[in-house]
């Protein structure tokens, strides 16, 4: 399976900061997408959820060399500041969402697996979602997406506000989840792209390229990626 984007560009008043993109992301990897703070990530992730009209160009699955359109249901989005119902306890959304998803859901398991899955303790399972840390309300959201199963696999910095023991088991849930789903990991962190991700592609001047990660492993070429996003005047 293929995420094929051709000529995609989108522009704010005159700014360009999707230039031309033409990639194709292939699924059973994990994908970061580097780029510093204002680079165009979540401008990107938000053409690909259709949350904003791109000005030119488009994009579509590829499956057993058949193209489609993508479909809601294809596409999955974690934002870096998770947005839950925080009037609800996190067994009542969780119960919400597979209950309004249950004809779709594969493999469906009980609520207390799947808090059980994100090392949701028992004793916060019914307490108000307000009352979840940052780090919670992430989970909650991360879990919503793994339980709908999409195809592609949208990841907007999920870990740079996590702490340390969160953040690392996140990692861990991410590279078991996937095969047979695209992953695209957005991030302005270099270390943490090379730690979790299969494949690096750099977000620079509106334009996307893949970087070999085993060049990488030279502190020259990390240097000269720096340098690439340092030159980045996009705000």
């Amino acid at each position: 399976m293929n995420l094929i984007i051709q000529h995609l560009s989108k522009q704010f008043e005159q700014k360009e900061v999707l230039r031309d993109i033409d990639f194709t992301f292939s699924d059973g990897k994990i994908y970061g997408l580097l780029g510093r703070n204002g680079a165009g990530k979540t401008t990107l992730f938000n053409c690909l959820n259709r949350d904003l009209k791109a000005e030119g160009g488009s994009f579509c699955l590829e499956e057993g060399g058949v193209r489609r359109e993508v479909a809601p249901e294809d596409m999955g989005y974690v934002v870096s500041t998770p947005t839950v119902p925080e009037f609800l306890t996190g067994r009542e959304f969780l119960k919400f969402f597979v209950d309004i998803n249950r004809d779709s859901i594969q493999d469906p398991k009980s609520l207390d697996e799947y808090f059980d899955m994100m090392s949701i303790a028992p004793e916060d399972r019914d307490k108000l979602l307000k009352d979840y840390s940052h780090g919670m309300k992430n989970k909650m959201q991360m879990l919503i997406n793994i339980i709908a199963q999409p195809k592609v696999l949208l990841l907007d910095e999920p870990l740079t506000s996590l702490d340390v023991v969160v953040a690392e088991e996140m990692k861990g849930l991410l590279r078991s989840l996937k095969e047979g789903r695209i992953t695209i990991f957005s991030t302005h962190i270099l270390d943490l792209a090379l730690d979790l991700c299969d494949e690096i592609v750099l977000l620079s001047h509106g334009e996307l390229e893949k970087v070999e990660k085993s060049n990488l492993d030279s502190q020259e070429f990390k240097e000269k990626i720096i340098a690439a996003l340092k030159e980045e005047t996009y705000a």
